[in-house]
């Protein structure tokens, strides 16, 4: 990987993200200068179905430059129809998503793709790194057994499809230049170490798997700074925001929402050190979804009284 790109990113007016998949929903939460949670009722009668939410991250992402508009959709959930239902529910016209782009291969994000694909009447775009393509995939247990996971891409079935493959390594911009894919991005932190139990075969032997196809998504809001969506963060969530400043040349981050990866005891010990960093970057608006954990949503929430915001299926984030 070339680590010192750099990318030429257009300002945009405002930005729009609706979740369409995260692994909470919360019908009740009241709506903020910042999200807009979805109407219980309409017409003056609470609805007889309601949103669906797995352990998967789907955003329907809009950007507004001037009469410009571009949506692109990041990641597809888990299974194949909480990210259709959800759809459904929001009232949404999938033909309006010019782009699909997957933050990482792995099966919680790319579940609905084919569904999704299914019911777009065009060619569209899909942007990815080449190691999502990466297979077999697994993780090791604390007994030393290893489970495999499922084979949710596979690039012979997708040139089958209705899509435009479109695969870096390094940082590209779509949505005329509005929005920028990071691609691979650099690992300088001491503390973020990925997942140390994933595994994948590599000349036949089984190693450790760096998710190198690990991506976020950037945009620059006019006067405000970056708005920064991971996936998972595999490579971490501050070396992410690193990446997004390294190659945009804009130093401040306005939003970073999107999953952290800081469940579970083996990333909990790196909480402080992820706290103190995110302290040092100051963004204005911090939003943990997916794969974050409830013991580190917790702990932004009260280190990050301010800027944090709880997400829920079916919000809509405004930033402008």
């Amino acid at each position: 990987m070339n680590k010192n790109v750099s990318v030429s990113l257009k300002t945009v007016d405002r930005v729009e993200i609706t979740t369409l998949i995260d692994n909470y929903v919360d019908v009740l939460l009241p709506s903020t200068d910042v999200i807009t949670r979805p109407p219980l009722s309409k017409e003056g009668k609470v609805k007889a179905d309601t949103f669906l939410a797995e352990h998967g991250l789907s955003l329907l992402v809009t950007v507004y430059q001037g009469e410009d508009k571009h949506s692109i959709l990041l990641d597809t959930g888990y299974t194949k129809i909480g990210v259709l239902h959800n759809i459904e529910q929001l009232g949404l016209n999938i033909d309006d998503i010019e782009a699909i782009v997957l933050s990482h291969g792995h099966m919680d994000h790319t579940g609905t793709l084919y569904g999704i694909l299914d019911k777009i009447s065009r060619t569209i775009p899909l942007v990815l790194h080449p190691g999502a393509f990466v297979y077999p995939r697994y993780t090791r247990q604390p007994d030393g057994s290893k489970n495999i996971w499922p084979q949710t891409l596979a690039k012979d079935e997708l040139e089958q499809k209705n899509v435009e493959i479109i695969e870096s390594e390094t940082p590209i911009c779509i949505a005329d230049d509005m929005i920028m894919v990071t691609g691979e991005v650099e690992r300088a932190t001491p503390f973020e170490k990925g997942m140390p139990n994933a595994l994948m075969e590599k000349n036949g032997e089984l190693v450790q798997d760096p998710i190198l196809d690990d991506q976020a998504i950037v945009m620059k809001l006019r006067e405000k700074g970056l708005v920064v969506i991971s996936g998972c963060a595999h490579a971490g969530i501050v070396n992410t925001l690193m990446f997004a400043q390294k190659t945009t040349g804009e130093q401040k981050i306005h939003a970073v929402l999107g999953g952290f990866h800081l469940s579970g005891p083996f990333f909990e010990k790196f909480h402080d050190p992820t706290v103190d960093a995110l302290k040092k970057i100051d963004p204005d608006v911090l939003i943990p979804m997916h794969c974050t954990g409830w013991k580190a949503i917790q702990r932004f929430q009260k280190e990050f009284p301010e800027s944090f915001v709880l997400n829920s299926v079916g919000s809509k984030m405004m930033f402008s």
